[in-house]
């Protein structure tokens, strides 16, 4: 009894919040910000790098030289219609702690261009990380900067990030030397602007890992699992929809639950071995929109199938008058059944991720790849635990006399609501995998 109450304080102490931080922007995205401006005569580009914890994970050790000369290759700027070099002049490299023990990355440089004799036409365009998600922002001069040079990014614009990478104006050299911009030192190259850490990433960094604290961390794992399932998507409508419309028993409630679980645990584990193997060839939260209108793709399927099987079975069980109609159903098809459960496990969770990798850093991947699974357990338990109350409401409806006519458009209802979740998926997804 004692180590009960004891495992049960553990996974307290583990679900409940702590200080820890994230990237703000997701833990794939990789964020620019220049800013053009003259001093004295000539012109100068401070630029920030902000990379969130996976691709700082990719990176590995940063040459903080070698990023700054990379940098100012794909700062692209001309002065009258003429291509200039810009030139490292100053660096400066922090990592702040992110989510489950990883770090993020603050790279700052100073770019010198050339000088100005007069009045010019200046243009700037950033080609850096062309292809990968992030804040991307140039302003000119002492104007200031939406995201305070990538410190603290606009709560509203969370969702929809900046994105501007060209910039056009035209400079006016000063009458006196002027003093050059330098890079951040000390606590502000940190870059404060973090949010609080899930209780799930934080789990792989427990300083010792004895028996009971693996325990209370799979207890963790699983009631986080639990949590983020109850978050938008993860086809907790279509499983519902689909157990209702398809006579679903509490048995099939159940085996969605084991295939939504390893459909998401397999899914994690590719994308950690697409971030440690295949990113040369294919950036991982490219796959996203791609999973995305895959699963469209496929509940539209289902959905289809579902009201087509419902349209046969009506007119195979329509009574003489052509008034009444019995639902007697004719069985769940065991693919149709397979293809719900892995359409609601199909989007790996980036936290699932980061749990995974940041195991890897720390020579943990057995206890990472334990982690995964109990937060995949803990999804699907949410996700069945909806569908089986779908289930026996469904039930519930017939003993208490609902008209028979209605009850009997549920299944056609369901099949409906189906197939317009799998278009607003798919036309959700369609914008982002061109």
């Amino acid at each position: 009894m004692k180590r009960l109450a004891l495992l049960a304080a553990g996974i307290a102490a583990l679900v409940l919040p702590v200080a820890a931080s994230a990237h703000p922007l997701g833990n794939f995205t990789v964020n620019r910000f220049s800013r053009i401006q003259v001093a004295g005569p000539r012109i100068y580009v401070r630029y920030v790098l902000d990379l969130a914890e996976i691709p700082t994970f990719q990176a590995g050790k940063i040459d903080a030289q070698a990023y700054a000369r990379r940098l100012a290759r794909g700062a692209h700027l001309t002065v009258n219609g003429r291509r200039v070099r810009l030139t490292p002049i100053e660096t400066a490299l922090a990592h702040p702690a992110g989510a489950g023990g990883l770090r993020t990355t603050r790279l700052e440089t100073i770019l010198r261009g050339p000088t100005l004799d007069r009045a010019s036409d200046v243009e700037y365009r950033d080609t850096n990380y062309a292809d990968r998600i992030g804040w991307k922002e140039i302003v000119v001069g002492s104007a200031p900067s939406e995201s305070h040079e990538l410190r603290a990014y606009p709560k509203d614009l969370l969702s929809s990030p900046l994105g501007v990478t060209t910039a056009r104006t035209r400079l006016v050299p000063g009458t006196v030397p002027g003093t050059p911009p330098h890079v951040t030192n000390g606590t502000a190259l940190q870059a404060p602007d973090r949010v609080a850490d899930s209780g799930f990433a934080r789990l792989v960094g427990r300083d010792r890992l004895g028996f009971w604290v693996t325990v209370a961390s799979l207890g963790a794992a699983l009631f986080w699992g639990m949590a983020h399932a109850l978050s938008p998507g993860h086809g907790k409508t279509i499983v519902t929809a689909y157990l209702v419309g398809q006579r679903g028993t509490p048995r099939h409630a159940a085996l969605l639950g084991l295939i939504v679980t390893a459909t998401h645990t397999v899914g994690v584990f590719a994308l950690g071995v697409v971030t440690l193997v295949l990113s040369r060839f294919i950036v991982p939260e490219e796959l996203y929109p791609w999973l995305n209108f895959v699963s469209g793709v496929l509940v539209v399927l289902i959905g289809a199938s579902v009201l087509r099987s419902r349209w046969r079975q009506r007119r195979t069980h329509t009574h003489e008058d052509g008034q009444h109609h019995h639902d007697h159903g004719h069985g769940l098809n065991r693919r149709s059944l397979v293809a719900v459960g892995v359409s609601g496990g199909l989007l790996p969770c980036p936290s699932a991720l980061v749990v995974l990798l940041a195991a890897i850093t720390l020579h943990r991947v057995a206890f990472g790849m334990l982690l995964v699974v109990a937060f995949s357990a803990g999804l699907a338990l949410t996700i069945t635990g909806i569908g089986l109350a779908a289930v026996l409401a469904r039930g519930v409806f017939r003993r208490v006399g609902f008209d028979g006519r209605v009850v009997s458009l549920l299944p056609t209802a369901s099949a409906l609501v189906i197939v317009a979740a799998g278009l607003l998926m798919t036309f959700h997804a369609l914008p982002r995998v061109g």
